[in-house]
């Protein structure tokens, strides 16, 4: 089993990578995922994620009092502000914009009733 949480882990560090890039695909959730599966099978590459110079914090935030830095909040709303935006730009029925802003509008209440890291 400890393979299988180690695979998972570097898939799950795998798509945090890919996120950088792309707007739609979530960076953080996806290593604090890879931390919860390295913790499982790999104290060296848990060890590696948490100690990181870039995700270290952000995952020590959230795990030691459920943070989201600032910056962190602003850019997951300019990143959401950008979808909505270009979904508004190519005419998405009305329909799918009003799941679209429901939904978007309660991650974006949950990011920011997050304590600041």
């Amino acid at each position: 089993m400890q393979y299988v949480w180690a695979a998972l882990g570097l898939l799950s560090v795998a798509l945090a990578v890919v996120g950088i890039a792309l707007p739609l695909l979530p960076t953080v959730p996806f290593l604090l995922l890879a931390a919860f599966f390295f913790a499982r099978s790999s104290s060296r590459l848990h060890n590696w994620l948490i100690t990181h110079r870039v995700f270290g914090p952000m995952i020590l935030d959230w795990q030691n009092s459920g943070a989201i830095r600032p910056a962190a909040k602003k850019a997951a709303t300019l990143s959401i502000a950008a979808v909505f935006g270009i979904s508004i730009i190519l005419s998405v029925p009305n329909y799918v914009l009003a799941i679209q802003a429901i939904v978007l509008g309660g991650v974006l209440t949950f990011i920011w009733t997050r304590p600041n890291g």
